[in-house]
């Protein structure tokens, strides 16, 4: 089984989480929002993909905080047109926590997702996210993306409560 080292950065600014759209190249599979981030060059280190693909895939220049963690996914792939002999492999996931050092959101061209944006955490159980949404929320102490978002949705509301005369 291949192995696919990849890294990524989880960016929270005022309750939202930095998110891209990954368009497979398969035309018949939908797109995924995801993590800025992805495949590892040779010679690279994770943190330098992080930096490189956050940048090539948003605009913003980041600086990495800390490791939130490491995650191995196992994926069967099914052969496509592009690739008759496609097998399945491992992804193997470094997960960093970074903020913004400068740039302005923008969307990669020609690359491997078409979007980013703002994504409210509150609402990450309303959009289609890629498997790495879940194991970050796992990272955070969270059971998945979806218990994420409730929880922030519960704290909102308890916030909000306590504005009220």
């Amino acid at each position: 089984m291949e192995t696919r080292p990849a890294a990524y950065a989880v960016i929270i600014e005022q309750g939202k989480l930095l998110m891209t759209r990954w368009v497979p190249e398969d035309r018949a599979l939908s797109p995924l929002w995801s993590l800025p981030g992805g495949g590892m060059e040779p010679g690279e280190q994770a943190d330098e993909t992080a930096l490189r693909e956050t940048l090539e895939e948003t605009g913003y220049s980041v600086a990495i905080e800390d490791i939130l963690g490491v995650h191995a996914g196992h994926f069967p792939v099914r052969s496509t047109q592009k690739d008759p002999q496609a097998l399945p492999f491992c992804a193997l996931r470094v997960v960093f926590r970074a903020h913004i050092v400068t740039g302005e959101l923008r969307h990669e061209v020609n690359g491997s997702s078409d979007t980013a944006r703002w994504v409210p955490i509150a609402e990450l159980d309303t959009i289609r996210y890629g498997t790495l949404i879940d194991e970050v929320a796992s990272m955070m102490g969270y059971s998945n993306a979806a218990s994420w978002a409730r929880e922030y949705r519960e704290f909102l509301a308890d916030e909000n409560a306590r504005k009220l005369p």
